[in-house]
């Protein structure tokens, strides 16, 4: 790739000058691609106060600690965001962990940090009528806290950005519905939405706060001490706990209820992902906030940007799998990140 492909975001000379700095240890860093050749570079961290804000997050609870943000890389994102007219937005975990929503991997504080528990499999739901019990007795009691997260600041940047025409299309791994709830339109849920309810049967889709009055109707005197809410909104609970736990079936043809979202070991949609793909097409930068791309779902579309000749840019707290396909990388809170940037 060559550096007019990633116009006013790293010039050649600049890089030069600041070569040297790679050796000093820092919280941010980032790469430029120029005539073919990949220069990796840590920049010196400068510890101000002015680029802070707060966030909407409890107290930070389910956020990884992160280094303070260095203003020349700020300013590189923002030069970034500032030549995109078509900004292809995909957003993952850590963007909600500022809602107070925890995620899956982050260091030290995700649930597989915290815990030796797994989420669920598609396949063991599907098969198993007692997993389905379990799990939707597990998700009636983390149903309250679970909805009534709301978006942070970065979701209301997205947002902005989508008003003010920057934001040409927004992927979010997330189920949580904090992008809907920021109003957001230019969206698709890559993996479904906790909000929605599928028949397996008939296909027909329904509200999740519907089947929370249905489990209620059913199961008046049903008690259970539980744990902590898991990030996709079921709660830890004792197997036995849910042997009397009631769960409907559906109200069109009495077929399985499940979430509609993508479980673990499930494929997305061939028709969502196509369509994301499109988008990915007629954009022209592609910014990646608070995911680790992990999971191959997410992953493709970098892989894609690559074969497009499409500049990345990742905002993350810790390593992703797409690093080495990016031109920037930053860590930080997105929250905080967002709120410096302007769309221009």
């Amino acid at each position: 790739m060559s550096h007019e492909e990633v116009p006013g975001i790293f010039f050649l000379r600049w890089l030069t000058s600041h070569v040297e700095s790679h050796k000093h240890a820092s919280s941010v860093s980032f790469s430029y691609r120029c005539y073919k050749m990949r220069f990796p570079c840590r920049l010196t961290t400068l510890h101000t106060t002015s680029s802070r804000r707060t966030s909407t997050a409890p107290a930070g609870m389910f956020v990884p600690d992160c280094g303070s943000i260095d203003k020349r890389c700020l300013q590189l994102l923002q030069d970034f965001v500032s030549q995109a007219t078509r900004l292809f937005v995909i957003s993952g975990a850590g963007l909600s962990t500022e809602s107070g929503i925890p995620d899956y991997r982050s260091e030290g504080v995700g649930l597989y940090a915290r815990t030796d528990r797994r989420p669920m499999q598609h396949v063991e739901f599907v098969r198993s009528a007692k997993s389905r019990q379990r799990y939707w007795a597990r998700n009636f009691l983390g149903w309250p806290q679970f909805s009534s997260h709301h978006p942070n600041d970065a979701h209301r940047v997205l947002q902005h950005w989508e008003e003010r025409g920057k934001l040409y299309w927004l992927v979010t791994q997330n189920v949580d519905a904090l992008h809907s709830k920021a109003r957001q339109k230019r969206l698709t849920e890559l993996h479904g939405c906790a909000h929605r309810v599928v028949c397996l049967g008939c296909g027909s889709i329904s509200a999740r706060e519907e089947l929370q009055r249905r489990f209620i109707e059913l199961n008046p005197d049903w008690r259970a001490q539980h744990g902590a809410v898991a990030p996709d909104g079921d709660v830890f609970l004792e197997d036995e706990l849910a042997l009397h736990f009631r769960v409907p079936s559906c109200a069109v043809c009495g077929g399985i209820l499940k979430p509609e979202v993508t479980f673990f070991g499930d494929t997305v949609n061939k028709d969502t992902v196509q369509f994301v793909h499109n988008k990915l097409a007629e954009s022209d930068a592609v910014l990646v906030l608070g995911s680790s791309l992990q999971v191959y779902s997410g992953y493709r579309f970098l892989l894609a940007a690559k074969d497009r000749k499409i500049p990345v840019a990742i905002v993350n707290i810790g390593p992703t799998r797409a690093d080495h396909l990016a031109q920037l990388k930053l860590s930080g809170r997105c929250a905080e990140v967002l709120s410096i940037i302007q769309p221009l």
